[in-house]
């Protein structure tokens, strides 16, 4: 495409911020921003949740965009809900490491509700009214699922005891997390240590 034919298309079609929905890792700004690059769009700015293209897509351009992303476990963001559900899946992950930053100088954490709606300018019923519409889950359960991914993280190392896991990630007791661990992965902690700590997922895969 010539100089001319891309000033063309830009004033046809200006830049374009995209929403993208399941980005919550540094990994999926690069396999993002691949995809954008793959699809022939000049990306100006990929962050999490989001992307910057020009000139912005046309119909056929955001369809095939769409399959692509979808492919790999990502979706355009359609509707407003979904927007708000995944700024809540990031600022999760974020969470949970100021959690643990929290316990480490013995300080408490900021209550999640208070935390939500600071960083995402809304009220924490307004996210959690979105959320559980966008993803058929509470935030408080999808928080719990983050939490076990990460203790099965700590458990695979078999560096901590469980009580210095508990204590780490901010449970109020070693049976809390024994009994959430249970619950959500199927099966006492010590069956799990048993079988070789398996069947971990990445954070950004958890749904």
């Amino acid at each position: 495409m010539s100089q001319i034919e891309e000033k063309s298309a830009e004033a046809t079609n200006p830049p374009s911020t995209l929403k993208i929905k399941n980005m919550v890792c540094d990994r999926c700004i690069m396999v993002v921003d691949e995809v954008l690059r793959g699809q022939g769009f000049r990306v100006d700015e990929v962050q999490l949740g989001s992307a910057v293209v020009s000139p912005g897509p046309d119909a056929e351009g955001l369809s095939r965009l769409e399959e692509e992303l979808k492919r790999l476990g990502f979706e355009l963001v359609r509707e407003r809900r979904d927007e708000l559900a995944t700024g809540v899946k990031s600022e999760l992950i974020n969470y949970l490491n100021l959690v643990e930053s929290h316990q480490e100088r013995a300080e408490k954490p900021p209550l999640l509700s208070a935390y939500l709606a600071g960083k995402l300018h809304r009220s924490y019923a307004t996210l959690s009214r979105a959320f559980t519409a966008s993803e058929g889950i509470t935030i408080e359960k999808y928080l719990i699922r983050l939490r076990m991914e990460r203790v099965k993280e700590l458990l695979s190392y078999d560096e901590l005891t469980l009580s210095q896991i508990a204590w780490q990630l901010g449970f109020s007791s070693v049976q809390h997390l024994s009994g959430q661990f249970r619950q959500v992965v199927g099966m006492p902690v010590s069956e799990y240590r048993k079988r070789g700590a398996p069947s971990r997922r990445t954070l950004d895969s958890i749904g």
